[in-house]
């Protein structure tokens, strides 16, 4: 059987990305993983298209670097806003994490009331909904942006008794819960560190879609009908880069993984690319 040892390479507007590594990581151990996070730059949501695209390019320059055999968008922002022209301009397999979620929505709502969570500017390409309704045309899709989600998940701030939240949450989250949708596709690959805020408010009924985690079964999916995954043998492992200072990584990184992370974390000046 084919086998191709080169690594995969992973991308997100700061740590939220780390949810779909870990889920690479539990389908794909044996795999090499290169990850880069734009510390620097996050978060991307608020950004115009334009810029967006901008810095998405540099991200993929500073990873083919890498010989690479595919890209992960592990970031729902750039998924919804720079995946085609990405696509286009690489040779390589550039994956993103929105249609892989929608999907798995569309598949899973059993009312077809299905609600959806992200940043401003993926909320606001209507990427998702286009996806959702290709698969269950008949759907109801209640969208919410969450523009404070994101710097308070890289903060740390992300437990059920933390305050400030816990009370960001409940408002972003009260029109959903109202519209009585019974799936909620967390959009943004930071926010399955809100799972559990989440889902005491939603209430234990809704299902929650991670759009890091669909994003890592369709690459898993993608090398598998390929014949390009690393030998059996092989142990994989990651290495870490950031665009901003480092110090913190570690301790971030372990929330988002779920595992203790060791070695170097490389420090990028993004903006040579």
């Amino acid at each position: 059987m084919p086998v191709d040892e080169r690594p995969v390479g992973v991308f997100d507007s700061g740590l939220g990305g780390l949810t779909a590594v870990r889920e690479l990581r539990r389908l794909l151990p044996g795999e090499e993983i290169v990850y880069f996070g734009d510390t620097g730059r996050v978060p991307y949501g608020s950004r115009s298209p334009e810029t967006i695209v901008k810095y998405a390019r540099q991200d993929v320059a500073f990873l083919r670097e890498f010989d690479l055999k595919a890209i992960v968008i592990a970031c729902g922002t750039v998924s919804t806003t720079a995946l085609e022209v990405l696509a286009e301009e690489n040779s390589l397999p550039v994956l993103g994490v929105v249609a892989p979620a929608a999907r798995a929505a569309a598949r899973r709502t059993r009312s077809g009331r299905i609600g959806l969570i992200g940043t401003q500017a993926s909320i606001r390409s209507g990427a998702y909904e286009r996806y959702i309704r290709q698969e269950r045309p008949d759907a109801q899709v209640f969208a919410q942006a969450c523009p404070l989600f994101v710097p308070l998940v890289e903060n740390g701030r992300t437990r059920p008794g933390d305050v400030v939240i816990e009370t960001v949450a409940a408002e972003y989250l009260a029109p959903l819960r109202d519209s009585r949708v019974d799936t909620l596709v967390l959009g943004c690959t930071h926010y399955p560190l809100l799972e559990a805020v989440i889902r005491s408010i939603m209430g234990p009924q809704v299902d929650l879609i991670s759009a890091g985690a669909e994003g890592a079964r369709a690459v898993a999916e993608l090398l598998r009908a390929r014949d390009a995954l690393a030998p059996r043998q092989s142990r994989g492992g990651c290495r870490y880069f950031v665009s901003d200072q480092v110090q913190d990584f570690s301790r971030l990184a372990s929330l988002f993984l779920g595992w203790d992370v060791t070695g170097e974390v490389g420090q990028v000046d993004i903006d040579r690319y």
